[in-house]
């Protein structure tokens, strides 16, 4: 069943590894795709083209985009690629992001800039212009990618986890800005195996953090599968499918019973203020 049919998709980061699944996919769909990534393999070739010669042999419909998105002309180019290619933008997928881990301490002024260039205003260069044309165009879905690094945090990836619970703040704007319009938004922490990983698995490692799997739970959010579902965290692996979100505590409050809002009046109180679940932290992923 081809559930993107007359659908026009723009993935960033597409080149490798989830995006390249998230490609393939959608276009196996019926989607047509814009592949941005401004990669080179090493014989200078960009891997946003290898991708989308690869869909189009295959009787799909894809176009390259090799742009910078740090950039507000690079991520506002990938719209108008879309739009020179097939006259739509329906489907969005912020999925590019790079890495620069070092601890606290060591992590140099370039290694936030970089990060947060491409991982947070990389979303928001190329998000702003296509969720302007789904105002104007009937709606349309985004996918922004997160982490379970900026979620619960992981050591030695500050810049990273900044980036990535900034993604998670935005799309949390975005599901209440774009309500009105059609605009269905969706978090996603994902968990799949790449080029720097592969290596240190075994097989069975390798066949669970398979990209695939998590291309899966992105076609789910992107087409009518959802139905109208939007504001959503989902956190996929091959071994996990499940919403990520923010709870409280009951607390207490400065009415009856619970007036006692004084620092001794919360120690006195803590039980209802702190939650006795643990916090979850990045191994619990790995389940």
């Amino acid at each position: 069943m081809a559930l993107l049919e007359h659908k026009v998709a723009i993935i960033t980061g597409a080149g490798r590894g989830l995006g390249e699944a998230y490609a393939k996919l959608l276009a196996e769909h019926g989607a047509a795709v814009i592949v941005n990534d401004l990669g080179k393999d090493e014989t200078g070739q960009f891997l946003a083209e290898q991708v989308a010669q690869a869909i189009v042999s295959k009787g799909g419909k894809a176009a390259a985009n090799t742009a910078d998105i740090a950039t507000m002309a690079g991520g506002a180019s990938l719209l108008q690629t879309a739009l020179d290619n097939f006259g739509s933008a329906d489907i969005l997928i912020n999925n590019a992001g790079i890495l620069r881990d070092k601890s606290f301490l060591k992590l140099t002024e370039s290694d936030w800039d970089s990060v947060l260039g491409v991982n947070l205003k990389g979303m928001f260069t190329v998000t702003q212009p296509v969720f302007a044309w789904m105002k104007e165009n009937g709606g349309g879905v985004i996918v922004n990618t997160s982490s379970t690094s900026g979620l619960v945090g992981n050591f030695g990836q500050l810049n990273y986890a900044a980036a990535k619970a900034g993604v998670f703040g935005m799309s949390n704007v975005l599901t209440i800005e774009g309500a009105k319009a059609g605009i269905r938004v969706w978090t996603l922490a994902p968990a799949a195996t790449s080029a720097l990983t592969a290596p240190l698995m075994n097989d069975e490692q390798k066949q669970l953090l398979d990209p695939a799997h998590v291309a899966e739970a992105v076609l789910y959010m992107v087409s009518e599968l959802s139905g109208d579902k939007t504001g959503h965290c989902l956190f996929a692996s091959g071994q996990s499918i499940r919403e990520l979100k923010l709870v409280s505590a009951e607390g207490i409050r400065g009415r009856g019973e619970n007036r006692d809002l004084t620092a001794e009046g919360i120690a006195a109180a803590s039980d209802a203020i702190f939650l006795d679940a643990p916090t979850m932290v990045i191994n619990d992923f790995a389940k």
